[in-house]
């Protein structure tokens, strides 16, 4: 297999990080904004959306949007609960993190991570992602208190999926994390898993 993946993106740092838990190993093929191999990658095809990640399947099928690929791998492994209602669960952890979570603590960090999204870090818009990310974190906060994962007695792609981008609120979007112990132990806890490899590999 071969993963396509932007090394400064938590999307597609969440699926190195399964793969790494996983003990499975891929070619990775780097494409970072802004460079010649991210256009060679979409000239070719590679990228269906037109964004990393994409996993590039044995036989030459495409798997692009993170959490897919996270469902695809994780496939019969114990990142994913048994009971339907608990998956279901799981699920619905993604499905927020994608339409909600990422939206403003990955954006509120390209904004001051990136030189060519700057201009667009009006002090109102930083402001505004800033209150908006401290009310998603509390919604983890108060799912995190009192229970070590997100979903049932184990870490799941719930788990992964939203490690992401929470590892790096604080540092890379400016979010105040002090107010959010319960989800510093967690980040804790996932970090302490086996086979963990940080953003930076």
């Amino acid at each position: 297999m071969r993963l396509y993946s932007m090394p400064s993106s938590g999307n597609s740092y969440k699926v190195r990080l399964l793969l790494a838990l996983l003990g499975r190993t891929v070619e990775t093929v780097d494409v970072e904004y802004m460079t010649e191999a991210l256009e060679g990658a979409k000239a070719l095809g590679r990228l269906p959306f037109g964004k990393a990640p994409v996993l590039e399947l044995d036989d030459g099928r495409l798997l692009p949007e993170s959490n897919a690929i996270l469902c695809w791998l994780g496939e019969g492994t114990g990142f994913v609960p048994a009971d339907p209602f608990a998956r279901a669960e799981m699920l619905s952890w993604m499905f927020w993190e994608q339409n909600q979570h990422e939206g403003v603590i990955a954006v509120r960090a390209a904004l001051r991570t990136y030189p060519h999204r700057r201009a667009q870090a009006t002090p109102e818009r930083m402001e505004a992602l800033l209150d908006s990310g401290h009310a998603l974190l509390q919604v983890m906060e108060d799912r995190l208190a009192g229970r070590d994962w997100l979903v049932g007695d184990a870490a799941s792609l719930a788990d992964i999926c939203l490690y992401a981008y929470t590892h790096t609120a604080g540092e890379r979007g400016g979010f105040d994390m002090a107010r959010f112990p319960a989800v510093n132990a967690w980040l804790a806890r996932v970090a302490a898993l086996p086979g963990y490899v940080g953003l930076d590999g």
